[in-house]
């Protein structure tokens, strides 16, 4: 019987510097992943945290990490080549199959982009499988921008809509709250447009309205309540909202769903 609360050992590949204090560790994996899902990481001694996925190659997944507490500043003082111990993956994603053939509109901001950034680099690879595709993604400012090469190749193959909350005269990125593009979106298919949102739950929440202000489904539009994780398996009961355990059935909700879970 497979017991999913046992750890493995996990080589680091690759770490990719963002800022100070978000770097992306890209570890040895074998098998099978979606974006939106997350990895407990975990130090001996020093406690596990969850983390969500944010990228996935050939026997990697890529785990974007922010140095906010002890584990994670323990893992920030590991190399390439060294292990740390993971568990998982947790939740269900995103199901890049749902937003095949229609058009797609993905809202993130700050961290919020790295469990979104998988659905968002399948898509950029394979555009041709959509109608058409915006991303709106905000950051503090310049220097909180995650992924920014991303971002570049991104362009290519959709709209892209860079934000920032403040900035110097001197930054290519937009200035303002990623909900004031919403009424800017050009969608040609309303019925049956799809939207994913993810970011802080205040973003979130006017996000999806702004979306259902334009004339979007409540049934087409999706969130991840990412941000609720902890033990992965529904037994300390911090993720629980009411009667949901959000490691188990989420993170990733339909609006329908996802709007009673107040955050």
């Amino acid at each position: 019987m497979e017991n999913n609360y046992v750890p493995f050992s996990s080589e680091i590949k690759e770490i990719i510097k963002h800022t100070d204090i978000e770097y992306t560790f890209r570890m040895a994996f074998e098998g099978d992943v979606k974006p939106g899902q997350f990895f407990e990481v975990s130090i001996p001694k020093y406690g596990e945290a969850p983390i969500s996925v944010s990228g996935i190659g050939e026997g990697t997944v890529d785990l974007t990490i922010r140095k906010v507490g002890k584990v994670t500043n323990e893992v920030f003082e590991l190399y390439e080549g060294q292990h740390f111990f993971m568990r998982g993956p947790y939740g269900n994603g995103f199901d890049v199959n749902l937003y095949k053939g229609k058009e797609l509109v993905v809202i993130a901001g700050g961290t919020g982009v790295s469990p979104v950034r998988g659905v968002v680099d399948y898509f950029s690879k394979n555009i041709a499988e959509l109608k058409g595709m915006t991303l709106i993604a905000g950051f503090k400012t310049p220097n909180d921008i995650l992924f920014l090469e991303d971002f570049g190749s991104w362009k290519k193959n959709m709209n892209v809509i860079l934000t920032v909350d403040c900035a110097e005269d001197n930054t290519s990125c937009q200035i303002g709250l990623v909900t004031q593009y919403i009424p800017k979106l050009e969608i040609k298919d309303l019925e049956n447009a799809n939207a994913i949102v993810v970011g802080p739950p205040a973003m979130m929440r006017f996000s999806a309205q702004g979306l259902l202000d334009y004339g979007f489904k409540e049934e087409n539009i999706w969130r991840s309540q990412e941000r609720k994780m902890c033990c992965g398996v529904g037994k300390c009961g911090h993720c629980k909202i009411g009667d949901v355990y959000v490691c188990l059935e989420g993170p990733v909700f339909n609006y329908t769903k996802g709007k009673t879970l107040i955050d």
